[in-house]
Formats: C-alpha cells, structure tokens, sequence
C-alpha cells in the first residue's frame, strides 16, 4: 500500500484522514512495527495493524480525533493480554495521526521519494502535538530525532522466464507480494495485454545475458515452451548461483537435466541446488493457479531466508524520546 498517496488521495477528497501506525512492539503481537493504515472519516480504512479488538479500539480513537476537527498526534501504550483478551500476550506502542489539507504540502516530498519505489528512511520528532517528519537526506543535525521510521517495501527481484499457463498464473499470484517480476518470453504476443504493476514483460533475446545482468538476489523460475531454452537458462543460473534456480518439470525432468549439467561441468553442489519440481511438498494439483500457489509459498520461504540483506529495520527510536 502507498501509505502517503493513499493518505493525500483521501485529504483531497474528504478534507481530512487519519493514520494508525504500529509504532513499538514488546513480546508477541499482531502485526510488527511498520505496519499501517490509513482511516476515513467515516470509518472505512485501508490497511491492518492486526485485526481483532486491538484494531478496532485504534479505528474508535481514530475516528474520535477526527471528529475534533483538528490535526494531532496521540501514543496510545496498549498491553493485548489483559487489556483486549487477545492471547499474544505482548504489549504494543500504537501511533495514531489525523491530517488535514494544511498538511498536504508537508506529504508531497513523502509521497515522490514512496513513488520511488523501494524504502526510504524518514526522521521524526513530535512538535506541538505534531509528528514532523522529515527525509533522511535532509536531516543534517542527529540530535533533532527522536525515532526513526521505514516506509515502503523492499522487493525481491523474480526473473521468470515462461509466459504460459503457469507462468500467467504466477505472475497474478505475485502481484499483491513483495516482489519485482522481469517476466521473459522469446514469442511474439506472449504476453497479456495486462499485467500486474510490479510485473515487467520483456522480449527475451539473450538469455545468457539476462543472467549474467541480473541482481545477484534474484530467484528464478524456468518454466519456457522450449526443453532446450530451460537447460541453458537453468545451467547459466546454477552457475552464477542465485538463491533460488526453480525448473518447472518432473523427476524425470531432473534426472535428465542433472546428466547434462554434468556434462557442462556443474559441480554436484550447483545441481543440487536446483529446484525441481518447484512448489512446497505436499501439494500434488497440477492446475496452474494451484502450482501458481505453490510456488509463491516457496518464494515466500527463500525470501524470509534472505530477508536481512533485502530490509531495513521497519522503525527504530532513536533516543527513547517517542512516547509522551
């Protein structure tokens, strides 16, 4: 969710709106730090910090500031077990904003650097009953803040090369997730006339190339028209060895394939490392949209694996200073 965009978008609209942000996590909780939503004025929202009573006595206090007609800040310190009944058990810090059309100078920079794609960084300190935020490039002066939040999401780059009946479907089945998708096909009109916004298709004329030019984090799936096509991506990707090399196919595709990668000279780690048949355990429907499923829980896996070279922390505090 483009938390600044839809937050603007709703100001516009409707004069004002407010944000419910998942500020301090202590124990166990819904939902970690970072996560957000955006509420309207008459109680419609975009976003969860969770769900359950813990989210709906925010959205209560929500629309109780907005109805005060004026922008504010407030920390709500929440403990889930006693006070809610929720059985995590933990303790959470749940920052809690309303904004109206005087702050929507202060959101355009917020909303082009989360434009940008990716994450970015963001210095605040309350003012005045106020959250001011700033980017981090023009903080000069550490002293000034007093946490520190991440806005926007990482994404992992898939290179997907394939533009059949799973590989369509796996694209629908990534668009709602974190990831960025390269999606490559060598035929003409391969692809729909629609694709998801994280989703590039691309002619694939060099496939070697592709490899070699891509992000060292990329995961990827081979699943071509064309056996051939799959033998020299799949061995040029267990070469380079990226996190992930999943080949669409059977055992006996595997079997056939380790023989020739051995004759190219991969080492036994490099083919064992090959994902084939693709998908988590246990799930033997063949219908696209189930491998689709499949596969995106594996993704999902790799990329939890991963995640500390992809993330920042989502917030941080800088010197205890947040809460009132």
């Amino acid at each position: 969710m483009k938390v600044w965009r839809q937050l603007a978008d709703l100001v516009a609209k409707q004069n004002a709106a407010a944000l419910i942000s998942v500020h301090d996590v202590k124990g166990s909780a819904p939902r970690e730090v970072g996560a957000r939503m955006v509420v309207r004025p008459d109680g419609a929202y975009h976003g969860t910090i969770g769900g359950g009573q813990l989210e709906f006595r925010m959205l209560d206090i929500a629309r109780e500031m907005l109805g005060q007609g004026r922008p504010s800040a407030r920390i709500v310190d929440q403990a889930l077990g006693p006070d809610l009944g929720q059985c995590c058990g933990g303790r959470v810090k749940i920052l809690i904003e309303t904004f109206d059309r005087q702050d929507l100078p202060d959101l355009k920079p917020l909303i082009a650097e989360e434009a940008e794609g990716g994450q970015f960084q963001v210095e605040c300190r309350l003012e005045h009953g106020r959250v001011r935020r700033e980017l981090s490039s023009a903080v000069g002066d550490d002293a000034w803040t007093q946490w520190r939040e991440v806005h926007g999401e990482a994404l992992t780059p898939v290179l997907l090369f394939g533009a059949g009946h799973v590989g369509r479907a796996l694209v629908l089945a990534l668009a709602p997730l974190p990831f960025s998708v390269r999606w490559l096909d060598d035929r003409d009109d391969a692809f729909p006339a629609h694709v998801p916004a994280n989703t590039t298709p691309v002619a694939l004329r060099d496939p070697e190339a592709e490899i070699a030019e891509a992000d060292p984090r990329s995961l990827i799936l081979v699943m071509t028209h064309d056996h051939p096509l799959d033998m020299a991506i799949a061995a040029a990707a267990l070469r380079r060895g990226f996190p992930y090399v999943g080949l669409i196919g059977s055992a006996t595709k595997r079997a056939r394939f380790e023989k020739r990668f051995r004759e190219l000279g991969l080492s036994e780690e490099k083919i064992d490392a090959l994902a084939c048949p693709i998908g988590i355990p246990g799930i033997a429907g063949k219908e696209p949209a189930i491998v689709a499923a499949s596969v995106v829980a594996q993704l999902l896996q790799i990329r939890e694996r991963t995640a500390s070279g992809l993330n920042l922390s989502p917030l941080s505090a800088s010197n205890d200073k947040s809460a009132p």
